[in-house]
């Protein structure tokens, strides 16, 4: 049986988004932000990464020259999570297409 374009074109999408996730490097989540020591006089600064795992709010401390690897890895978890939600969305259409398609063929049986 031959599937229609419409399928087809969801489920080459969503293989497309399953190779990017494959290529994906290291990840973290959170968000990456420069703190001072001395606010007022913007002196004193360090930076920390602050994040949510498993409902638990957690602050890290990043040492400068670790920032840039850091900030990769809050990046690739942003564009992971991107990718999922993609999909999820083009699962669920690839799902109301599937059981709209069955009904038309229970219909016209």
């Amino acid at each position: 049986m031959n599937q229609p374009k419409e399928s087809l074109h969801l489920q080459n999408r969503i293989q497309s988004l399953q190779r990017q996730l494959a290529q994906l490097g290291p990840l973290r989540p959170g968000c990456l932000s420069r703190q001072y020591r001395k606010p007022k006089e913007k002196s004193g600064a360090y930076y920390q990464l602050s994040y949510t795992y498993h409902m638990k709010s957690k602050t890290e401390y990043i040492p400068a020259p670790l920032v840039p690897q850091i900030q990769q890895e809050v990046a690739e978890y942003k564009r992971y999570r991107q990718l999922t939600a993609q999909w999820i969305k083009l699962s669920l259409e690839l799902s109301r297409w599937k059981i709209k398609h069955w009904k038309q063929t229970q219909t016209a049986n």
